[in-house]
């Protein structure tokens, strides 16, 4: 399972011109459940996200987390995380887990972010969405765990 990590001042997300998930400062995740990826392997993406320490201290020193901040998190599937363009010009997504097991890992690591943190939000699995975004530094983080990681 990987995810594309954003330090953000805000962002949102819609479906044709419906705003359907926005948060101030926090975190965008953009998540993409890849093919053997486990529940197990989405709850210690979640928990290393959840104690990820790339918010400033009063030092300016990147030492606190989304939780230390009381910071948001927007959450918006994006299989396209798992491209391969090492074929050609086309990207091939075949990396990534089938729809059905990428929606339940989905929904599975949304329901668990929003037991763990009070303020989620997400966007539409498989809608065409509209994500809009003000990086903070910029931040930009990849993560990317694999059952091997667990």
């Amino acid at each position: 399972m990987q995810a594309l990590i954003q330090r953000v001042t805000h962002a949102s997300v819609s479906v044709g011109n419906e705003t359907i998930g926005a948060i101030g400062p926090g975190l965008l995740v953009l998540l993409c459940a890849e093919r053997g990826d486990t529940d197990a392997v989405a709850d210690r993406l979640l928990a290393k996200l959840l104690k990820l320490r790339i918010f400033s201290d009063e030092a300016g020193k990147m030492n606190r987390s989304v939780q230390d901040v009381a910071g948001g998190l927007l959450i918006v599937s994006q299989f396209t995380l798992a491209a391969d363009c090492s074929g050609g010009n086309r990207p091939s997504f075949t990396g990534a887990a089938a729809p059905d097991e990428g929606r339940r890992l989905y929904e599975h690591f949304v329901a668990q972010a929003r037991s763990a943190h009070p303020v989620v939000q997400t966007g539409r699995f498989a809608a065409d969405m509209q994500v809009a975004l003000v990086n903070d530094g910029p931040v930009t983080i990849p993560m990317r765990l694999s059952a091997n990681a667990v």
